[in-house]
């Protein structure tokens, strides 16, 4: 890969992707949400002779000629911007769908305009709903439980419609849960081990849902196969273990390996989804990403697990227990 754009690059996934990308030789511009403060996001987080080589472009995905701007010139890009936030969606639904739906549509105009090689799209699991089948393909019926999976799956379907009416070249994979080190308290892992290792107590939402959790080196493998690999424009790939795990057993999991076993554990109303937007099972079938991607997640649970536990001790002005991202 020569020159790249990553949309969301300071982002959890997208600053990990960035990294990878420039130490593979990759020439990499960042489009960031402009804030007046010159943030980077996670990018700070990364090696100063990375942080170096990494040019940033600020604007917003709502603004067409930004994000056509920021992809000039560009061979590959990455689209991983958007607002992620399920319970934000619940609270501010506009703000979602014009971010995630008309962004990812200024993204596909700008980069059929500069007729750009690749460009690989981030959907993500929660399109799926609750599951109909025990395990989910890629042809898994789409299902709205949320604003924000409604605004991916409109996304997702903006790059269908570009793929068909303009031979568009994207990829569009689909993570399921993604976790590792720099993932914000947004998300349950974090917030979890950050309260085993900072609090008196665990506060968590609903124990029932089961998920399937890959960790994010193993993800980033996923982008990168998806950039490269000849033939596969107009495809999308689940991108998951094919194993599940229920939310109380990644807590009785972290306490355990926190050494932290006897801290109660007590049920957060305000972390619980209203019971028809909440997704109680997700499991992927990763054939397709194994066959045609030739991509296999490598880390176990348990060993991406203490890798998050290591990072989250020591960074902990980055983990207020009593604050909840949303």
């Amino acid at each position: 890969m020569d020159k790249v754009l990553v949309t969301g690059g300071g982002g959890f996934i997208g600053s990990h992707l960035v990294e990878r990308l420039v130490n593979a030789g990759s020439e990499v511009t960042v489009f960031l949400h402009y804030n007046s403060r010159g943030d980077v996001g996670l990018l700070k987080h990364a090696d100063s002779g990375i942080q170096r080589k990494i040019k940033i472009k600020y604007g917003d995905l709502k603004d067409p000629h930004a994000v056509s701007e920021a992809i000039k010139e560009n061979d590959v890009v990455f689209h991983l911007g958007a607002l992620i936030g399920i319970p934000y969606s619940y609270l501010n639904p506009r703000d979602v769908v014009e971010t995630n739906v008309l962004g990812t549509l200024n993204v596909l105009m700008g980069a059929k305009e500069a007729k750009v090689r690749r460009i690989v799209h981030t959907s993500t699991s929660e399109v799926y709903g609750t599951a109909k089948t025990h395990k989910i393909r890629e042809d898994h019926p789409l299902q709205g439980q949320s604003p924000y999976s409604a605004s991916k799956i409109g996304a997702d379907k903006l790059v269908e419609s570009f793929v068909t009416s303009y031979r568009l070249p994207v990829v569009t994979i689909r993570p399921f849960n993604t976790y590792g080190p720099r993932q914000s308290m947004r998300a349950v892992i974090p917030i979890v081990i950050a309260q085993a290792c900072f609090n008196d107590e665990i506060h968590v939402g609903s124990l029932e849902p089961v998920r399937d959790f890959t960790y994010v080196q193993d993800t980033i493998d996923a982008f990168l196969l998806s950039a490269t690999i000849e033939g596969i424009e107009g495809r999308v790939f689940n991108l998951g273990t094919d194993q599940e795990i229920s939310i109380k057993e990644i807590v009785e999991k972290v306490l355990q390996l926190t050494g932290c076993s006897s801290k109660p554990i007590r049920i957060d109303e305000k972390r619980i989804r209203p019971k028809n937007s909440e997704v109680f099972r997700l499991r992927s079938d990763n054939t397709q990403a194994k066959e045609i991607l030739r991509w296999e997640p490598k880390t176990s649970f348990e060993e991406g697990l203490k890798k998050t536990i290591d990072w989250i001790k020591t960074h902990p002005e980055e983990y207020s227990a009593n604050h909840y991202v949303v």
